[in-house]
């Protein structure tokens, strides 16, 4: 299993965070088992493409909501580091709250 589970859509608030803000949290490593997705397809030519965060941010962004820790933007890396061996991955984790 690389996913603690596939889920479709965010069940989190908008949090509203602009890129700046993303940026300003530091990475931290994720269990990727730990992740629970929020898209259920990917894009093949994006997964194998090498320059694929060249004008994104290195990191992927996680939110941890209601003890859960979400995969917002990332899927990508997190399966490029599953396909190489890697268990855990990079991220920005923003804590969402209930509004």
């Amino acid at each position: 299993m690389i996913f603690k589970r596939v889920g479709v859509g965010r069940p989190y608030p908008e949090h509203g965070l602009t890129s700046r803000e993303w940026a300003d949290l530091p990475p931290r490593q994720v269990r990727l088992d730990d992740l629970v997705t929020t898209k259920d397809t990917l894009q093949l030519d994006t997964l194998l493409d090498e320059d694929s965060t060249f004008y994104g941010d290195l990191f992927a962004h996680v939110v941890y909501w209601r003890g859960e820790l979400y995969l917002e933007d990332g899927l990508h890396r997190a399966l490029r580091a599953a396909l190489q061996q890697r268990s855990v991955l990079h991220a920005r984790i923003h804590q969402a709250v209930d509004k």
